[in-house]
C-alpha cells in the first residue's frame, strides 16, 4: 500500500498541462473510434471468392466460373419461373416471355407475394411536365397497333426511337402479335439507318418525324411496306399521312394518334390472351461499337431475354431487389440490351418507370434526371466518367477534401456507405443534382461494352461516384450476343485495390458461365497462379447458347472477371 500511495503521489506531483492535453487527446480518439465505427455491410469472405471454378478444366482452357447464385451443379437461371393463379408455392414455373412482363406490369404483384403495388408509367417532358400513362391505355396502343402491322402485311418492325412509351409498346406489339421487333440504334447517320434496314430485312418502320430520313430511306430500300409516325403534340395538325413524289403507293404512311383515334376509346383495352406454349418471335439488336460504325447484327430470343431479366432480379440482395417503391430511369437507349434488361426487370417487378429522349452515349444525367427524383438508374460509361471530371474539379477547398477522404475512408476500409455527418455539409453543395429531391438515388447501373470503344472506370472513380451520388454502383460488363450483362460487380463491394487504377466486372450473372481459353502468352498457369485468355461466355442467356467476346481477360484472386 505503501509503495501504491507514493507512485500515485509522484504521479499527482508530476501532473502538469501537458498531462492533460494528452490524456483529453486520448479520451477524445477513444470516443470517435466507438461512435463512428460502423459495421461491415457484407462479410469481407464473401467478397474474397466471389465465383467458383469447375473441379475439373479442358486442355487450353480455365476453369469455368459460375456466380455464387448459380453454383455448379444447379441449373443457370433460364427464365422467370411464371406460375399460374392457384399453383402451389412449391411448383415450378414456366421460363414466361415479354408477354409475361407485360402481363404482370399490368396486373400488378401476384396474390401471396410481396411487396404488394403497381408501378407508374411516366413520360418526362422537362421539368414542368411529367406524364402519367395508364396501363389500359398502353395495353390498347399495344393492341391497335400490333393489328395496324398485321393488317398491312407486316412481319418485321423496326423501332427507331428514343427512350419512349412508343418505344415500348412497339416492343411488346410485336410479342403478342408475333412479330419481329428490330431495335435501331437512334440518331443515327443515314446511310447506317439504310444499312441497318437492309441487314434486318425490315418492311416496317415506326419512327418520329425529323429523326428519319424517309424520301432516302424509300429511293434506297424498295423493300419498305409500312411507315408509322409517332407526332408529339405541337404537329398533330400537319398532315403526315402525305407520301413523297416518285414513291408512289408502295408505302403505307401513317401515323400512331390516328390509328388509336380512329377506333372507339374502349376498343382493344383489354389483356390480349395468348397461348403460352408458342414462343414469340426475335429481338433483333445493333452492337454499336462506335458512334455511326455497326459492328454486329443479333438475335435475341425471347429466351434469352427473360433469363437476362431473371439474372438482374436475383443479382442484388432480396432487400435491395427493384419494388413498386422504386421509380427507375434508363439513361441510356433501350436499343442496347442491357438498358432493355433493367427495364424489363423494373415493370416485372411492379417499378414505375420514367421514360424521356435524353438517353444517349454521353447524355447529362442532370438533364436526364430533371424533373422527378429516380431511385435506380442506368447510365453510360461515357456520362459517369463526365460527371465524375466534373464533380471532382469542384473539389478545391482544404475542408472538401477532407470531407472527402473520410467519406472514402468509410467506404473502403469499412466496407459501408457514409452518412451524413458535420463534415459532409462541405461538399452537398458540390455533388451531382441528380433528380428533385437529393438522397433518392439508391442504385446507379454502369456497363462497359467488350471490345467497344467505352471508356473503362476504374476502382478509384467507381468509390468517388459512390460517394458523389449517394447511391450505390453496379458496374457490370456486356456483350454482343449476351442479353443484359456478363458479369457485373456486387452490390456490396467497395473495395478500391492498390491505387484504384484497375478495374473488375465482379462475378458472372447467374444466366451465364464464364471461361477464358488460351490466347498467345495468355494462358491459364498449371498451378492456377495466373488465368487469362479469351473470354469465352455460354448459358441461356446467350445468343446461339455460346458467344466469344473477342476481347482478353483474367480471373483475379477474389474470382471476379476483368481485363487483362
Amino acid at each position: 500500500m505503501n509503495q501504491l500511495d507514493e507512485a500515485l503521489s509522484s504521479l499527482i506531483g508530476q501532473w502538469n498541462g501537458y498531462s492533460t492535453g494528452l490524456i483529453t487527446a486520448l479520451v477524445l480518439i477513444i470516443t470517435y473510434s466507438i461512435m463512428t465505427r460502423v459495421e461491415a455491410e457484407i462479410h469481407p469472405m464473401l467478397l474474397a471468392r466471389q465465383a467458383q471454378g469447375s473441379p475439373v478444366r479442358q486442355e487450353g482452357e480455365s476453369p469455368i466460373y459460375r456466380g455464387s447464385s448459380a453454383p455448379h451443379g444447379m441449373p443457370l437461371n433460364s427464365g422467370l419461373n411464371v406460375k399460374e393463379p392457384g399453383a402451389s408455392k412449391w411448383s415450378t414455373g414456366r421460363d414466361g416471355d415479354l408477354r409475361d412482363i407485360w402481363k404482370r406490369s399490368v396486373l400488378g404483384t401476384p396474390e401471396g407475394e410481396a411487396p404488394k403495388g403497381k408501378g407508374k408509367i411516366l413520360t418526362v417532358l422537362g421539368s414542368q411536365k411529367v406524364i402519367e400513362h395508364k396501363h389500359d391505355s398502353i395495353t390498347r396502343a399495344i393492341n391497335l397497333i400490333g393489328q395496324q402491322i398485321s393488317s398491312q402485311g407486316g412481319s418485321k418492325v423496326a423501332i427507331y426511337l428514343p427512350n419512349s412509351v412508343e418505344f415500348l409498346a412497339t416492343l411488346f406489339a410485336c410479342s403478342f402479335y408475333n412479330l419481329t421487333a428490330i431495335l435501331l440504334p437512334f440518331d443515327e447517320p443515314e446511310d447506317v439507318i439504310v444499312s441497318m434496314l437492309q441487314r434486318s430485312g425490315a418492311d416496317t418502320v415506326v419512327t418520329a418525324p425529323g429523326a428519319f430520313p424517309f424520301d432516302i430511306v424509300v429511293k434506297s430500300y424498295p423493300a419498305l411496306k409500312q411507315l408509322i409516325w409517332v407526332v408529339d403534340e405541337g404537329s398533330k395538325h400537319l398532315d403526315w399521312n402525305e407520301v413523297p413524289k416518285g414513291v408512289g403507293g408502295s408505302v403505307n404512311v401513317s401515323t400512331w394518334q390516328d390509328i388509336l383515334n380512329d377506333v372507339p376509346v374502349a376498343a382493344g383495352t383489354d389483356l390480349l390472351s395468348y397461348d403460352e406454349s408458342k414462343e414469340p418471335n426475335d429481338v433483333v439488336i445493333f452492337w454499336k461499337t462506335k458512334p455511326g460504325n455497326l459492328e454486329e447484327m443479333v438475335r435475341l430470343t425471347q429466351k434469352n431475354l427473360v433469363s437476362a431479366v431473371s439474372a438482374q432480379l436475383t443479382a442484388v440482395p432480396s432487400h435491395s431487389r427493384f419494388s413498386p417503391a422504386d421509380l427507375f430511369l434508363p439513361a441510356a437507349s433501350l436499343s442496347d440490351s442491357f438498358p432493355l434488361v433493367l427495364t424489363l426487370a423494373a415493370l416485372y417487378s411492379n417499378a414505375s418507370v420514367a421514360l424521356n429522349s435524353v438517353a444517349g452515349t454521353s447524355s447529362d444525367i442532370a438533364l436526364a434526371t430533371i424533373g422527378i427524383a429516380p431511385t435506380v438508374v442506368v447510365a453510360t460509361p461515357e456520362t459517369m466518367r463526365k460527371t465524375h471530371v466534373e464533380t471532382t474539379g469542384k473539389l478545391t477547398s482544404a475542408i472538401a477534401s477532407v470531407a472527402h477522404w473520410v467519406q472514402t475512408r468509410s467506404l473502403v476500409q469499412n466496407g459501408a456507405m457514409p452518412v451524413a455527418s458535420f463534415l459532409t455539409q462541405f461538399t452537398d453543395n458540390l455533388r451531382p443534382s441528380i433528380g428533385v429531391t437529393p438522397g433518392k438515388l439508391r442504385l446507379l447501373y454502369v456497363a462497359d461494352s467488350a471490345g467497344a470503344d467505352t471508356p473503362t472506370l476504374s476502382e478509384h472513380t467507381l468509390s468517388d461516384l459512390r460517394i458523389f451520388t449517394g447511391a450505390r454502383v453496379i458496374y457490370a460488363l456486356t456483350a454482343a450476343k449476351v442479353a443484359g450483362s456478363v458479369a457485373q460487380t456486387q452490390y456490396h463491394d467497395y473495395r478500391v485495390h492498390g491505387d484504384g487504377t484497375g478495374s473488375h466486372f465482379g462475378p458472372p450473372v447467374s444466366s451465364v458461365e464464364v471461361f477464358l481459353r488460351d490466347s498467345g502468352s495468355h494462358k491459364t498457369a498449371e498451378d492456377g497462379s495466373t488465368i487469362e485468355g479469351q473470354i469465352i461466355v455460354r448459358g441461356p442467356a446467350v445468343s446461339g447458347g455460346l458467344a466469344e467476346l473477342g476481347v482478353l481477360g483474367k480471373i483475379r484472386e477474389d474470382n471476379t472477371l476483368a481485363y487483362v
